[in-house]
């Protein structure tokens, strides 16, 4: 085999085994990823997975970097090409239920991001200080769509970007727990109902 074909199968190996944690993680959470259940379900041994990351520890920075790139990908990027401001806004909440209410090829357990946070909120370490720096950057990214809305009227100019964050962020983790927890089958009505109570009423497409 030739360096670059190892190098390439290397990369989707360790892809692989990072697909494989998230999916765990959001259940059993990153501490309850190991290497022997991850190699028992690949049908690798323990030395190829562990050759992957080297610790524990890199695994799990590994399996968060991955979710964050499938959250993006799933949340953001669906939305991404909408008209700044409310109307991105909007996109990216729908996108965001889509993703806890269907997504679960990817996160079976539900939002992975939720269930890192209950986890991690009380530890130390490299782990929860880069799951921070990530729901820090989500939170700045949401902020800015808020200001957009509100210099465009969308919004009432009283708005107060970080509290209209700390509210959606509250709803989502409310959302997942609604579903997860309690299989409530009304949760993603009840979850657009407040929707509208924050961001108002959704506007309807003018007909040509």
């Amino acid at each position: 085999m030739s360096p670059r074909h190892s190098a390439a199968e290397a990369r989707r190996t360790r892809e692989r085994i990072v697909e494989r944690g998230m999916a765990l993680a959001s259940c059993d959470g990153l501490e309850g990823l190991t290497i022997g259940r991850l190699a028992a379900d690949l049908k690798m041994s323990k030395a190829g997975v562990l050759g992957h990351f080297g610790t524990k520890e890199a695994l799990q920075l590994a399996t968060l970097s991955g979710a964050a790139a499938a959250f993006s990908r799933l949340v953001w990027e669906p939305a991404a090409d909408a008209e700044p401001g409310l109307p991105r806004l909007r996109a990216v909440c729908d996108a965001w239920i889509a993703y806890m209410d269907t997504a679960r090829d990817v996160f079976p357990g539900g939002c992975f991001f939720t269930t890192a946070s209950v986890e991690f909120d009380a530890r130390s370490g490299p782990v929860r200080e880069s799951l921070a720096r990530m729901h820090r950057a989500w939170r700045r990214r949401l902020a800015a769509e808020v200001r957009t809305a509100v210099a465009a009227g969308d919004l009432p100019a009283d708005s107060d970007p970080e509290q209209v964050v700390f509210e959606l962020v509250g709803l989502f983790m409310a959302l997942n727990q609604e579903i997860q927890l309690f299989a409530a089958p009304d949760a993603v009505d009840r979850a657009r109902r407040t929707l509208d109570r924050l961001l108002g009423p959704r506007r309807e497409s003018p007909v040509p």
